[in-house]
């Protein structure tokens, strides 16, 4: 499935809470790995209200405390996007669905998955949404994402490894 340099999308409604903690903490994890330049990453959300925005400050200020690198700015996820990321990883049914329309030939389905199915230490099924919530709810949201990057990065690399 992935190219050379498998590419990954991380996709939640609005680009500003879950994806781009996501790809703080994968980006975060790949560079501690050795691997820049391995693995391209970005990530979107399926509303383009925020587009421009960066992260929410409340997300920046819990990534930022423990360590991360902040970057980015929200953009909306395009169709085009199913065509060039090897992985497209939603955070949660909504999303799913969201991304599903961008496919209605069902072209790239098996490029998409939920971040969560790559978790090892957390049983859920989804990446719940901070944003009408209180701190608890970020630094959940940093938790699984954590668990679940790891266990992405240790999935590409295996089938990085494979001949």
């Amino acid at each position: 499935m992935p190219t050379v340099t498998p590419r990954v999308l991380f996709v939640c409604m609005g680009n500003i809470c879950r994806s781009p903690a996501a790809e703080m903490v994968f980006a975060h994890l790949v560079e501690k790995a050795g691997m820049q330049g391995s693995i391209d990453h970005d990530s979107a959300g399926t509303i383009g209200y925020h587009q421009g925005n960066p992260a929410d400050a409340r997300m920046r200020a819990h990534l930022a405390a423990r360590g991360y690198r902040i970057f980015g700015t929200s953009r909306p996820i395009r169709a085009s996007d199913l065509r060039e990321f090897d992985w497209i990883l939603v955070m949660d049914e909504e999303n799913e669905r969201d991304v599903y329309k961008l496919d209605p030939q069902n072209l790239y389905r098996h490029k998409i998955r939920r971040l969560t199915d790559f978790c090892t230490q957390h049983e859920i099924d989804h990446v719940p949404d901070p944003y009408y919530g209180g701190a608890e709810g970020f630094v959940q949201v940093i938790d699984l994402v954590e668990d679940a990057c790891a266990g992405l990065l240790r999935h590409l690399r295996e089938e990085v490894a494979a001949p």
